[in-house]
């Protein structure tokens, strides 16, 4: 009998995941003056999300570490307010803002809880 392979859970990769699906939605989105203001804030904020994760993996201090952690966490609660916005205005693949939506909401949870932890665990 073979054993199904487990997938390791990486969460940079969730984040850079997200960036990447993030700037595609936005690809889509109407070239007029909101779907470019907003597209491009979503394009900044989602990539600035996984870029700072990126230099959390490079920290040498706890202090460090939840500091570029915080970062990470403040683009992802930027992309999820603009998510709302687009959602109020009906722009972009309803599907794929969900989805996006959905996935800043738990990455939002799950960076919270980790800076969380290093506090009350330097």
């Amino acid at each position: 009998m073979s054993q199904i392979p487990t997938k390791k859970y990486d969460l940079e990769d969730r984040i850079v995941e997200f960036a990447a699906n993030a700037a595609l939605f936005y690809q889509d989105l109407p070239k007029d003056a909101i779907g470019n203001y907003y597209g491009n804030q979503l394009l900044r904020s989602g990539g600035s999300a996984a870029l700072n994760f990126g230099e959390v993996q490079g920290t040498n201090s706890g202090k460090d570490y939840i500091n570029k952690a915080s970062l990470s966490l403040k683009e992802l609660k930027e992309s999820r307010v603009n998510l709302k916005i687009l959602k109020k205005l009906d722009f972009g693949n309803s599907i794929r803002r969900n989805n996006l939506l959905d996935e800043a909401e738990q990455l939002i949870k799950i960076i919270a809880t980790i800076i969380k932890n290093k506090k009350e665990n330097p």
